[in-house]
């Protein structure tokens, strides 16, 4: 069994990007269940979406796709990642490139064309988009952090963490993702500030396991013992 859950509050802007992502998955993994997921906050909390769709899960060794409602995989890149994470310690990233397709090149999509042949940009050093795991591996480096709220670094934070505390930064496999254009939030202000400065507490805490295990899980012992029995 596999579940993708995107994370989603309608917006207008990206209504038809959502509405193709969600076809993709429904038409590519036909046997998985594709879930949506929006938590309760007044400020759309994507980190705290991505935990809420690993928790509805029973079983910790089940694979979870957890993907952004505005990026497509590769079919073959992302069956690769979903079998290889159902026995490994790390989380999986089905792809070794990623392309931002921007309006003309989302345009074209929407339009029927193949994603390999439409513009792009390419997004150097992304870490986003789609993740194949379990609850398992998910919770063993503390999930993603539910304080940064907004646009900005929950992604970056969550691979400092999962190359800190599992020892390897996640497992990239072959392929290409598209992310499809959609109004971008406002990265500035209050918010963005304070996502800035926890980011930098992560990037501090990176220096060794045993900082970063203190940062992320604070006194929640089990957790901390989980992830030193790994």
């Amino acid at each position: 069994m596999v579940t993708v859950v995107l994370p989603w509050r309608p917006q207008p802007s990206r209504l038809e990007a959502f509405e193709a992502v969600s076809a993709w998955y429904r038409e590519a993994l036909p046997d998985a269940e594709v879930v949506t997921v929006d938590s309760d906050d007044d400020v759309f909390n994507l980190a705290r979406c991505r935990n809420l769709g690993i928790r509805r899960i029973d079983d910790p060794s089940e694979v979870v796709v957890i993907g952004d409602a505005d990026t497509v995989p590769q079919r073959a890149a992302l069956v690769e990642a979903i079998d290889a994470a159902r026995d490994s310690d790390l989380v999986h990233l089905p792809y070794t490139r990623y392309h931002w397709l921007g309006r003309e090149g989302t345009a074209s999509y929407l339009a029927g064309v193949a994603p390999e042949e439409c513009a792009y940009e390419l997004v150097r050093g992304a870490c986003s988009g789609v993740y194949v795991t379990t609850p398992r591996t998910w919770w063993k480096h503390g999930g993603q952090d539910e304080r940064f709220r907004g646009w900005g670094f929950e992604d970056a934070a969550w691979y400092v963490a999962h190359e800190t505390l599992l020892g390897e930064p996640p497992r990239r496999h072959e392929g290409i993702v598209f992310a499809l254009h959609h109004e971008t939030q406002l990265r500035e202000g209050p918010q963005y500030d304070a996502n800035a400065a926890l980011m930098q507490r992560y990037r501090d805490a990176s220096v060794d396991r045993d900082a970063m295990e203190r940062f992320v899980f604070g006194d929640d012992s089990a957790a901390r013992n989980d992830v030193t029995a790994s």
